[in-house]
């Protein structure tokens, strides 16, 4: 039987708003309700609401949601920890016959909930001297030492992308290996079904410069003041999200509003380009347009067909899991 139901997709298609319908549906369905479980890696944050998109309780609409508002701002990602307590999750709506509802665009996120997936540790001492040696080189000459010693991390990898290039050249030292030997495959840790919410491009386009629009009308940068007493200029992860990394460049004084909006969109599109790319690589998603009349009852007859499948064949699981890529930026969900 499957254990976890996953939405994934690009930014701003609705996979918040599906999954809660899907949550409130399921118990007439198939007899088990749902709860969400947060894999969008900024939503972890606490006090990041506007610019993540994040729901609030009204919307969620009595639906338990776990993993909001973990971390504070000025705590770096960490997907390791991220995977124990998404696991721990499962487990506990699996206890009280629930059906976890994995919902988020971080694919990293998503895969070390899903698949069989080990993270190599982190040594302070050699992430210091890498970090300091992007500081005086730049992101340019590591990315050219990390092409030498791993070409297809390098390929995955942009030349621009300094903390994932550090990471890289960390893991390659502490483990001897190649960066790519440590990426994940598709070998399955739970039995689960997949759901891809997809949009064409003009219409997503349009979606992401609707919600920017709207992040700034409903506060972001009062939002981005009250976390800076908090600490986000001095969080690595949370002050370069998407929308964030923006508005503290509005409130310095770098960019103007409109500036800082137009900035917001054009990367959020970028983003959302790297999302879909990444899990449409997977055949196994099942993949959904995002305004079919009937995308809630398409998506729960998806789950009854993979329980049918499940049940009838319990020897051979329905697995559903999105390809791994590493991730330059976050932005909403």
């Amino acid at each position: 039987m499957i254990k976890v139901i996953a939405v994934v997709g690009p930014t701003a298609v609705g996979k918040s708003d599906l999954a809660v319908e899907m949550a409130l549906r399921l118990e007439e369905r198939v007899g088990r309700r749902g709860e969400v479980i947060n894999a969008d890696s900024m939503q972890l944050y606490r006090g990041m609401d506007i610019g993540t998109a994040k729901l609030t309780e009204a919307e969620r609409r009595g639906v338990p949601h776990h993993l909001l508002d973990v971390w504070d701002v000025d705590e770096p990602a960490d997907v390791a920890s991220y995977q124990a307590m998404a696991r721990d999750r499962v487990e506990e709506c699996t206890d009280h016959d629930a059906i976890p509802i994995l919902v988020g665009g971080s694919g990293l996120y998503v895969r070390s909930v899903l698949d069989h997936l080990e993270f190599p540790g982190t040594d302070p001492e050699v992430r210091a001297r890498l970090e300091a040696e992007l500081g005086d080189v730049g992101p340019g000459v590591l990315h050219a030492r990390l092409a030498e010693a791993d070409p297809a991390a390098a390929r995955a990898i942009l030349p621009g992308n300094g903390r994932r290039i550090v990471r890289a050249l960390e893991v390659i030292e502490l483990t001897g290996e190649p960066f790519t030997a440590n990426m994940p495959d598709h070998t399955s840790f739970y039995p689960c079904t997949q759901i891809g919410l997809t949009a064409p491009r003009p219409e997503l386009d349009e979606r992401i410069d609707t919600r920017v629009d709207r992040m700034w009308e409903q506060g972001l940068l009062e939002e981005v003041r009250r976390l800076e007493k908090q600490g986000l200029r001095e969080g690595r992860t949370a002050s370069r999200a998407l929308g964030y990394a923006q508005a503290l460049a509005q409130l310095d004084g770098e960019l103007s509003a409109e500036e800082a909006r137009e900035a917001t969109a054009q990367a959020t599109r970028r983003f959302a380009r790297r999302q879909e790319s990444w899990f449409r690589r997977d055949p196994r998603v099942r993949w959904l347009p995002y305004d079919a009349s009937d995308l809630v009852e398409r998506s729960l007859a998806q789950v009854e067909r993979a329980l049918s499948v499940a049940s009838e064949e319990p020897g051979e699981a329905l697995v559903d899991v999105s390809t791994w890529v590493p991730s330059t930026q976050r932005t909403t969900e």
